[in-house]
């Protein structure tokens, strides 16, 4: 039924959403994903920071940013003090290193705290998704037999329990992440 397929698919792109939202938070570890989100002024275009330079590891601990063009470094530090992140960038003309510090204890905790304030904004966007579903269905006049319409707000529910299970496992496991030193 067409309604169930679009609900699958919306609450499937949910869960990656979450899932990519996820990604920007910080572990102790350097991980190029940290950088997903931050554009740079590149020629008077926004410019997502992977298009224009080259991201690498270096000693498990080191984000190391190569700009294909080396003009673009001034914007590329510009762009990473703006953001979120809170690490400084030291530029040394041809690339620009991160230094990513050992996560507190404390820190730690709060990194937890974000992600499951992130798991449950996913998880109610989810159990949006189903509500704007079921109201669908139940205005649907094609749908007239009470048994299908049950039927179909069943499979709605069976979806929901399906990605709010898949949204928790995947905070967890980033959760776990976090706290493993």
């Amino acid at each position: 039924m067409e309604h169930l397929d679009l609900c699958e698919e919306r609450m499937m792109e949910a869960c990656e959403r979450f899932e990519n939202s996820l990604t920007r938070v910080r572990t102790g570890r350097a991980n190029p994903t940290m950088l997903n989100g931050i554009e740079v002024d590149y020629y008077g275009a926004m410019t997502p920071l992977n298009q224009i330079a080259s991201i690498t590891v270096q000693e498990g601990t080191i984000l190391v940013i190569k700009p294909y063009d080396r003009t673009s470094l001034k914007g590329i530090e510009t762009a990473i003090n703006m953001s979120q992140l809170n690490l400084p960038p030291q530029n040394d003309g041809s690339v620009i290193r991160l230094s990513v510090p050992k996560l507190t204890e404390e820190t730690r905790r709060n990194y937890c705290k974000d992600v499951s304030r992130m798991t449950e904004e996913a998880k109610v966007a989810i159990r949006n998704i189903r509500r704007d579903t079921n109201d669908a269905i139940k205005k649907d006049k094609e749908i007239s037999d009470e048994d299908l319409q049950k039927s179909l707000l069943e499979d709605v529910d069976d979806l929901t329990k399906k990605y709010i299970k898949q949204v928790e496992e995947i905070g967890a496991a980033k959760e776990k992440e976090i706290m493993t030193i």
